[in-house]
């Protein structure tokens, strides 16, 4: 029987790397014996609305073609649903991606191994994070990093990283610890912090390992507190998520827990490098809750 795959879209990303690679990826998924229908939302909004509709309509598989940002909408097409997703790297951060083990600078061969498995029924189960009727799969920030965010969403120049360089250091010029207020599975912690990071996944910000002990099957979030550090300090310790080291300074705190309620006043949330909510949020981690094709 043949297979119907969705193809989700996000031409700019990668600076347009991902639309140079839209024909190449749709063929090799084609050469593994699929029918392949191509899915370009006006906005991100609207994609995910086409992609939902592919869902509901039987849809054999989504798959999505771009950088964290598709691959979150794609992944709240499909959650908690039995529609398989797959993964094509072409952004400029592909953490998820990086955590599956799928080549991020071959496309082509990204699809190839998602047609195989696809074709050999070879889906496989991983977690995702539920808050409200939203989902992540890769790390949720609060605090210094989605006042960046924040900062950066406002800023109409520059373009690209640059902008998201900038609101970090006139961010941190002004920054100061937050009043949060933690509920692990039923535990209230109430603790001064300059970012609070819940990871599903190991890494986010294209290849920050805040969370690297992180695992996508274990029905668990890794919790990750820094504490109040000065400008300094905080300058010192940053480079140290790259590689994930940053977990044995003093101020930083490791926590596992399936439900995690977060607050604090003013405070928003992003995940998956897309702005999720404002706080107060409750995540809920849900095992199995996306079928992966890798």
């Amino acid at each position: 029987m043949t297979l119907n795959v969705a193809l989700v879209v996000n031409p700019s990303a990668g600076k347009g790397r991902a639309a140079k690679q839209v024909a190449a990826v749709a063929g090799r998924i084609r050469d593994g014996g699929a029918n392949v229908s191509i899915l370009v939302g006006a906005d991100a909004e609207d994609a995910l609305t086409v992609a939902r509709k592919a869902v509901a309509d039987g849809v054999d598989a989504i798959v999505a073609l771009g950088g964290d940002g598709m691959v979150h909408l794609a992944l709240n097409a499909v959650a908690g649903t039995d529609t398989p997703l797959g993964i094509i790297p072409a952004g400029t951060g592909n953490d998820l991606a990086a955590t599956l083990g799928l080549p991020a600078k071959d496309p082509v061969a990204a699809a190839g191994i998602v047609s195989d498995r696809l074709q050999q029924g070879g889906a496989w189960p991983m977690d995702a994070i539920r808050v409200g009727e939203k989902w992540f799969g890769c790390v949720l920030g609060a605090g210094f990093d989605s006042r960046v965010n924040d900062r950066a969403n406002r800023m109409s120049w520059p373009k690209g990283r640059m902008r998201y360089n900038l609101a970090m250091l006139a961010e941190l010029g002004v920054f100061a610890a937050l009043p949060f207020e933690l509920v692990l599975d039923g535990e209230t912690v109430q603790t001064d912090a300059m970012l609070v990071a819940i990871g599903n996944a190991k890494s986010y910000g294209a290849g920050m390992h805040v969370t690297p002990d992180a695992d996508v099957t274990d029905g668990l979030m890794d919790v990750m507190v820094l504490g109040p550090v000065s400008k300094l300090e905080f300058l010192k310790t940053f480079p140290k998520v790259f590689k994930g080291s940053h977990t044995s300074h003093p101020a930083v705190t490791m926590r596992r827990a399936k439900v995690v309620e977060v607050s604090s006043p003013g405070v928003t949330a992003y995940a998956d490098g897309e702005y999720l909510a404002d706080l107060p949020i409750r995540c809920e981690c849900v095992p199995g809750a996306v079928r992966i094709l890798a």
